[in-house]
């Protein structure tokens, strides 16, 4: 497999991932929401793609967006969780890629030290998205009636676990993948020299 068919391979298991995570395709068991860590996975594995694979997969959540919207037959721009701070997503998600693309530009391999990495990355990148996606929608959505600074505080640390959580579990399944990935390729290089010997 190629560098560039792994690279596609990866995207359509990204993009599949936040389809059916995102869409709520599944009537009584929806997975949570994987488009943080599917943003700051794809940086960290895409390398090099950024220009068109990041607007690729915002066109993609913000079209599963306006799908679940009008499933619900409620006008796109109506809607509760769209306003003009829906616009907050982009640069949201933005630095989700930009913490797995800093993450894989220091990437050696499987060790401790970039699992520290990695900790930091995922934790800078979960913090400074929630900053800007939650402070956009609690500023400019014109949902909170009179906004405060401590109002603000208060809702960042309220859902700031829930997303890190799940953000952090689909990372920690991709982190394994990874690794496994690492380990077996080598065997699979030798065990096809030993073949052809």
């Amino acid at each position: 497999m190629t560098a560039t068919s792994q690279r596609l391979f990866v995207l359509s298991v990204l993009a599949l991932l936040m389809a059916a995570s995102r869409a709520h395709v599944f009537d009584h068991f929806s997975p949570p929401d994987a488009s943080w860590a599917v943003f700051f996975v794809a940086g960290f594995a895409l390398r090099g793609w950024g220009r068109w694979a990041f607007p690729l997969l915002m066109a993609l959540a913000m079209g599963i967006d306006w799908m679940v919207i009008s499933r619900q037959a409620a006008s796109f721009w109506g809607h509760y969780c769209v306003s003009a701070a829906y616009w907050g997503l982009v640069p949201a998600y933005g630095l989700l890629w930009a913490g797995g693309s800093w993450l894989r530009r220091r990437y050696t391999g499987a060790s401790l030290v970039q699992a520290g990495r990695l900790l930091g990355a995922f934790l800078v990148a979960v913090v400074a998205c929630q900053f800007v996606a939650q402070g956009t929608f609690y500023w400019y959505s014109g949902v909170v009636a009179e906004p405060t600074v401590a109002g603000w505080w208060k809702n960042f640390l309220d859902w700031l676990p829930g997303y890190t959580g799940t953000a952090a579990t689909y990372t920690a399944i991709a982190t394994a993948l990874q690794v496994a990935a690492e380990r077996i390729a080598p065997a699979l290089r030798l065990d096809r020299t030993r073949t052809a010997g």
